[in-house]
């Protein structure tokens, strides 16, 4: 118990000494600084460079170098020299060329072909019988019959004379045996080929023919 409590008193008596010192050196700092304060001049800003006389003549003379921009436009850009304005030839008055008149073309009139049913009375007249005579036309629808393919086969050619030529070769029976229907259109089929050229025309006649090749079939049946 003894020991302890001397321990405690050496301690703290360490303490009191350590704090005594402790202000005593803080005190001696603050006397310092304020001493070093009061010796130190006050600072002065530092002087400005003065500029010698040389440089000065030197910016002087930049300056007074220093090209205008007018000087600098004529020595660096070139001069654009003013153009003359072209002179276009005069241009003459073009007349309009007149093309020739193309004449309408006449219409083409194809045959109406109406003609009235066939008959055989002239061979009545000549003395054949009724059977007789229908069986003289019963042999002109053969030939007709016959010859149907070979002017078509003409007509897909254009071939006029050929189509002429089978026409006429019936015509003659055609006629000999009766009038109207057949008869009379084989007749102006055959005129038309001898001069006509409009194979619109010729090719109108071939139906006609065709159309009342039928009629007389149905007739004479």
């Amino acid at each position: 118990m003894t020991a302890w409590l001397i321990t405690s008193i050496f301690i703290i008596i360490l303490s009191i000494v350590i704090y005594i010192e402790y202000k005593n050196k803080k005190k001696i700092r603050l006397k310092d600084q304020k001493d070093t304060k009061e010796t130190t001049p006050p600072s002065t800003p530092s002087p400005e460079k003065e500029i010698k006389p040389t440089e000065e003549k030197k910016q002087t003379k930049l300056l007074e170098e220093k090209p205008d921009e007018d000087t600098l436009e004529e020595k660096f850009i070139p001069k654009v020299e003013e153009t003359k304005p072209v002179e276009l030839p005069e241009v003459k008055e073009v007349k309009p060329v007149e093309l020739p008149k193309v004449e309408e073309a006449e219409p083409i009139h194809l045959p109406e072909a109406n003609y009235p049913s066939f008959d055989h009375s002239r061979l009545i007249d000549m003395g054949l019988s009724e059977e007789d005579a229908k069986e003289f036309v019963r042999e002109l629808i053969l030939q007709i019959q016959t010859q149907l393919p070979l002017i078509k086969e003409a007509l897909d050619i254009s071939d006029f004379h050929r189509m002429e030529e089978l026409i006429h070769s019936i015509k003659g029976s055609a006629t000999n045996l009766g009038t109207g229907g057949i008869s009379d259109l084989i007749v102006d089929y055959d005129t038309y080929l001898k001069t006509g050229t409009e194979l619109a025309i010729v090719e109108a006649y071939f139906e006609h023919l065709n159309h009342y090749y039928e009629k007389l079939k149905e007739q004479y049946s």
